[in-house]
């Protein structure tokens, strides 16, 4: 697991061809929470690694639903608030 923790900080750090950073949205970040919702009514996590899985799932729907705008300030076409409903509450 510390090996693609080392490999995941490394490909941080390098450089992008073009010189473009690559882009990341909050409705990007909303999108994840849905494919995890996805995968774990699917069965697609096994049980040790739904900790894990659970865990990333509530820092991002915290991420998000602490810079998505509030209820009255959404324009048009803005992110809703992502369902905090834990993973494990979320499977079947």
């Amino acid at each position: 697991m510390s090996e693609e923790v080392k490999v995941a900080e490394e490909a941080v750090d390098a450089p992008v061809e073009g010189g473009e950073q690559p882009q990341l949205s909050i409705q990007d970040l909303a999108t994840v929470v849905q494919i995890i919702d996805i995968c774990s009514k699917r069965g697609g996590f096994e049980g040790p690694e739904l900790e894990a899985v659970g865990g990333l799932r509530n820092r991002v729907v915290a991420f998000v639903n602490s810079v998505a705008p509030k209820d009255g300030e959404a324009p048009e076409g803005a992110v809703p608030a992502v369902d905090e409903a834990p993973v494990e509450e979320a499977a079947e």
